[in-house]
């Protein structure tokens, strides 16, 4: 995935303090290029000198190479060849420090030691750090007039383990900004499908009144003439309601009103010309439970509106539930599960209430949205009193 401009300077800068921070610890160089500058009337003062000039550019470049590919995991699982090329420089150019200056180029091997961690995973790095440290602490004690340069041993271990803690906590660092990351796109994921879910219910809902009114209208353009205006000014205001919902829920305003639903679903009935036997109060219904019950009336009177071909509707509402149901030709036609209804198990399912949809057995559908999973599904019916459940996931089949 491309970087983008921002985070192509963040990542810049950042590589540029990295190299900055490496470059401050080559003061303890300081007694090698002491040594070397000591003696530059010799050729080999000059090598020296030249040798840690090198050491140096290579050891501060090798923290910009390394970074995005530690990042990246690459070199934490497997020695990359050019990293095992850059050691390898650096190896040479600190035994060309030790072959012209002596004892204080034993310095080179804390460098090693830490490049080692950048470049090649810890099974490699670890045991790279135990060979320099025994080397150095073997000449500085061996070889005459090196003795300053004993206890170096002590220094690869300290600059070997505090280098490899400050990755891992850089690592675990950059693993929680992914995660962080991952779950903000997962978030936004999640708010699309709401987004695209409330839509659907919305305009599901106020579409298909909308053309039920304009058929009815130009049915009856000639004929009743007072009854078209009263249906085109029906149909410009639930357009404009229409829209103001929308907004409203583009806004993040989900809220509904229980009792504009079943006005609206009065409206949506008589224009179908479906018989309706609707509540006349909303009183008895929780606070809690009025959003859910006013987007399962919505839904179940879409379904009964645009589906059913019934000739009544009952909405039978108490404090437990909303139940929703017609005397149509229930399941015929069915093609699998509608966005809606699988809308409405979702808002169930987060709200820990029971979706439960049923077909009499002499035809008809109904919704049932029970508040909690406790509740007995028993619900006054419309139509034959025998039913029979068909399904309590309205994901395995629905209108």
């Amino acid at each position: 995935m491309a970087m983008s401009e921002a985070a192509w300077r963040y990542e810049r800068r950042f590589s540029l303090y990295t190299m900055i921070a490496a470059g401050i610890w080559l003061v303890f160089l300081a007694p090698a290029v002491q040594e070397g500058w000591a003696h530059r009337e010799t050729v080999a003062g000059w090598l020296g000198l030249l040798s840690i000039t090198a050491f140096a550019v290579v050891y501060v470049w090798s923290f910009h190479w390394s970074r995005p590919r530690r990042r990246s995991g690459l070199l934490l699982r497997r020695v990359d060849p050019a990293a095992a090329s850059i050691l390898l420089a650096l190896l040479a150019l600190g035994a060309a420090m030790v072959l012209t200056l002596g004892g204080p180029g034993l310095g080179f091997t804390v460098y090693v030691a830490v490049a080692g961690v950048m470049l090649v995973p810890i099974r490699w790095s670890l045991p790279l750090a135990v060979v320099l440290a025994a080397i150095a602490e073997a000449l500085a004690r061996m070889v005459p007039g090196w003795e300053g340069a004993q206890g170096i041993s002590v220094s690869v271990g300290l600059a070997t383990f505090a280098v490899w803690g400050m990755w891992q906590a850089m690592r675990r660092t950059m693993d929680l900004a992914q995660v962080r990351e991952e779950n903000a796109r997962l978030a936004v994921g999640q708010e699309r499908a709401r987004m695209a879910r409330d839509l659907h219910d919305i305009l599901g809902h106020s579409l298909t009144v909308i053309t039920v009114k304009a058929e009815l209208a130009g049915r009856l353009l000639d004929a009743d003439p007072e009854r078209v205006r009263a249906e085109v000014a029906d149909i410009e205001r639930l357009a404009r309601d229409a829209l103001a919902d929308v907004r409203r829920t583009v806004e993040g305003y989900r809220d509904l009103s229980l009792v504009g639903e079943i006005s609206r679903a009065r409206a949506a009935l008589d224009a179908a010309e479906i018989d309706a036997d609707l509540p006349g109060s909303t009183d008895d219904v929780p606070s809690q439970w009025r959003e859910l019950f006013a987007w399962t009336v919505r839904e179940g009177v879409t379904n009964v509106v645009r589906h059913s071909a019934a000739r009544h509707c009952t909405v039978r509402l108490m404090p437990d539930r909303v139940c929703i149901a017609d005397d149509g030709r229930g399941w015929l036609g069915a093609q699998g599960a509608g966005h809606g209804l699988a809308g409405l198990h979702e808002r169930a399912a987060d709200a820990g209430a029971r979706l439960l949809v049923e077909s009499p057995a002499g035809g008809g559908f109904s919704v049932t949205m029970l508040a909690s999973a406790a509740v007995p599904p028993d619900c006054p019916p419309a139509g034959p009193e025998e039913r029979r459940i068909v399904a309590q996931d309205v994901r395995e089949g629905a209108r």
